[in-house]
């Protein structure tokens, strides 16, 4: 088995982060998302992985190489976006999947625990019963009206998708996933250049009845929006670090410092006297925050300094971010990559600061700084 995951997306619901770095190198409890979904595909017998990337696609090679977690990684490029089918269809060559292989496809903004062995085995029933092309991994939401939701009968074969139902109005609760298992016969339904898997294929393959669906109960969350993305990160940190902190190496805690979990802090951090961290807090690696600050709520990529006094609640601060002494960070702002913050400054809620900016003076209400 062969997976393929979009990695080629612009990431623009997660500017000013995603200005200068992919959200697939997001870190999730201070793990990139990438890496997550990597160590997962190797446990599952996937031989080769190939990321169809665009947007920062040298970081992302950076990053992974041409091997990582013993999965031989392979890249197809975009030079124009393509939609959610064109790269799919790009990749064909690259992937050269031998008749009958199976291929995973993965949206690469989901960060979910999907059983892909039970997705192989149910796709794998579909395909001997009725002739499947692809099964379609299905998530049940409570509001499913800011998602297309899927129409479905007892045999699992997916009848029509409706788009964005009203509340109260819906033929199911059930989403596309993001996350389809099919074959080399998918080659044949796509089409060079852009254009989109779910409204131009996916409608087509049901009408034949080949398209089929799998109900997956366990984990799935969608990060493409800041909101998402920092409740991916509490949601692990729930998971693992609910009762006691997880602290990385070399993590210097001065006097009377305050630990309220869930926390994680990375390696190579300091943290100055009195100050107290968390609940629901990630710390990134190479973090220094000074004495007598509060931090929760909030998730810090690595690099980061927080001068003596600070107040950051319910905030993202990409890497390398300096705030002097004093300074105030409001909830659901967010600070890009590199941004300076004055001492003293007063940032409200709700501000979004581009990377690199010099922030000298209070901003008091939500704004976007570029």
């Amino acid at each position: 088995m062969k997976a393929l995951i979009l990695a080629g997306g612009y990431g623009t619901r997660l500017r000013p982060l995603s200005c200068t770095k992919p959200k697939l190198l997001f870190p999730v409890a201070n793990k990139p998302l990438l890496e997550w979904v990597l160590e997962r595909l190797s446990r599952v017998g996937v031989s080769t992985v190939v990321l169809a990337v665009n947007y920062k696609a040298e970081m992302i090679q950076s990053f992974c190489g041409s091997e990582k977690y013993g999965l031989k990684i392979l890249y197809s490029r975009e030079t124009t976006p393509l939609g959610t089918g064109g790269p799919i269809k790009l990749a064909e060559k690259v992937l050269s999947l031998e008749e009958g292989e199976k291929l995973l496809i993965l949206n690469g903004d989901i960060f979910s625990d999907v059983n892909f062995e039970e997705l192989k085995r149910i796709h794998e029933e579909h395909v001997s019963r009725w002739g499947a092309v692809l099964t379609l991994t299905l998530f049940e939401v409570e509001d499913p009206s800011r998602y297309g939701v899927v129409e479905m009968d007892q045999d699992g074969r997916i009848l029509k998708f409706v788009e964005k139902p009203k509340q109260g109005e819906e033929v199911s609760k059930n989403i596309n996933a993001g996350v389809y298992l099919t074959d080399q016969r998918i080659f044949g339904y796509l089409k060079e250049g852009k254009h989109s898997i779910e409204r131009e294929v996916f409608p087509g393959l049901a009408a034949s009845g080949l398209l089929f669906g799998y109900k997956h109960k366990g984990l799935w969350m969608d990060i493409g929006k800041i909101e998402d993305y920092m409740a991916a990160n509490f949601k692990v940190l729930e998971e693992m670090a609910k009762d006691k902190p997880q602290l990385g190496e070399n993590v210097e805690l001065a006097s009377n410092v305050k630990i309220v979990p869930p926390v994680m802090i990375g390696s190579d951090v300091r943290v100055g006297e009195g100050s107290r961290i968390g609940p629901y807090t990630v710390i990134g690696d190479k973090v220094s925050i000074g004495g007598g600050c509060r931090i929760r709520d909030s998730v810090l990529f690595n690099g980061v300094t927080v001068g003596s006094g600070c107040r950051v609640t319910g905030v993202v601060m990409g890497d390398n971010v300096f705030l002097g002494e004093n300074v105030r960070v409001g909830r659901g702002s967010v600070v890009g990559e590199g941004v300076t913050i004055a001492g003293g400054v007063r940032v409200a809620g709700k501000v979004f600061i581009c990377p690199y900016k010099e922030v000298n003076l209070n901003v008091l209400r939500p704004k976007h700084i570029m």
